[in-house]
């Protein structure tokens, strides 16, 4: 039997990815065997679509870095035909086939059993980059930065890790304020919960090295210029969340922050995060999260409209969450 999938391939420098038909032996090696309900579409997969260097490193390949779906077969002790699964990074679009297609095969270490209170849809209306929030937010959290303290500040607050920092934040009590591009979404932050709305402008170019203190800890999903200024206007003893790149890979700033404010810097690594660490965050986005709520940010298409959402998502179009039905 053939399953449908997509399919990046790249003949000299040209990339390019098609809907195609494979069949099970084409699946890579794995001891657990999934037949997947949805995917996702986050700002590592649209790179990896587009081509960029860094993401795709085995050619042929399916792209997806999540999947949600139903064990099919297994020689991991840990899953049973039956078990609903979360899968999220691991090698998957990198060095692995991911999850832009109706099969998958995976090393069952990779995997998490869903809480009962989620869904496989739901899963991927979270996919990694609500699992990186929820990652960041655990981070602060461990550095002290509780609602008490102060305001928190989430920045790219359009997008799928900010939409979920900024909803599970102030479900918790925080007050938050939204940086974004696109002053025209300021009533969809707000119904997500942020109490003030900042041009993302006013952090993305060249600032002091220290400056008047706005908040007590941040989520960053843009890096260069604008991590600089967030920690440059972090209050002392705060914490920033470092997660995403989407402005640049530089950090432009100075050490005043770390040595005349004692602020923390926390790098998240979602892609290779223990199981102890993913377990934790799915447990608390099941505790934390309103998933009717992060419905109102969801929107839902098919494998063959993925590619169009990834370039989108590059470009800065796309607010929230994409989830991709493989079998739609």
């Amino acid at each position: 039997m053939t399953f449908k999938a997509l399919l990046a391939s790249r003949i000299e420098r040209t990339v390019s990815v098609d809907l195609v038909e494979m069949s099970e032996d084409q699946l890579m090696a794995g001891d657990v065997s999934i037949d997947v309900d949805y995917s996702t579409v986050n700002y590592k997969d649209g790179l990896a679509m587009a081509g960029r260097p860094g993401v795709i490193q085995t050619w042929p390949l399916i792209p997806g870095i999540d999947l949600a779906g139903t064990v099919t077969a297994s020689d991991h002790a840990g899953f049973a035909p039956g078990d609903r699964v979360v899968l999220n990074g691991w090698g998957l679009s990198q060095t692995h086939h991911g999850g832009y297609a109706q099969k998958a095969r995976v090393n069952g270490d990779w995997l998490i059993k869903l809480p009962t209170s989620i869904s496989t849809h739901d899963a991927m209306a979270i996919g990694t980059a609500g699992y990186t929030a929820m990652l960041s937010i655990l981070a602060l959290e461990h550095n002290g930065v509780t609602p008490d303290r102060g305001a928190v500040l989430v920045t790219g607050a359009n997008g799928g890790v900010g939409s979920v920092a900024v909803m599970i934040l102030a479900g918790l009590g925080y007050r938050v304020i939204a940086s974004t591009g696109r002053p025209e979404e300021a009533d969809y932050l707000t119904g997500l919960g942020a109490a003030e709305i900042i041009d993302r402008n006013s952090l993305s170019e060249a600032g002091p090295p220290i400056a008047a203190p706005r908040w007590i800890g941040a989520v960053d999903s843009v890096g260069s210029h604008t991590l600089a200024n967030v920690l440059a206007q972090t209050d002392y003893r705060g914490a920033v969340a470092a997660c995403g790149l989407a402005q640049g890979v530089d950090m432009p700033g100075s050490v005043f922050p770390f040595i005349l404010r004692n602020v923390t810097l926390a790098g998240i690594d979602s892609v290779n995060a223990p199981t102890s660490a993913r377990l934790q965050a799915w447990d608390r986005l099941a505790r934390d999260l309103d998933l009717a709520k992060l419905a109102t940010s969801v929107q839902r298409g098919g494998l063959a409209g993925a590619v169009q959402v990834g370039q989108d998502i590059l470009q800065g179009k796309v607010r929230g969450r994409t989830v991709v039905d493989v079998n739609g």
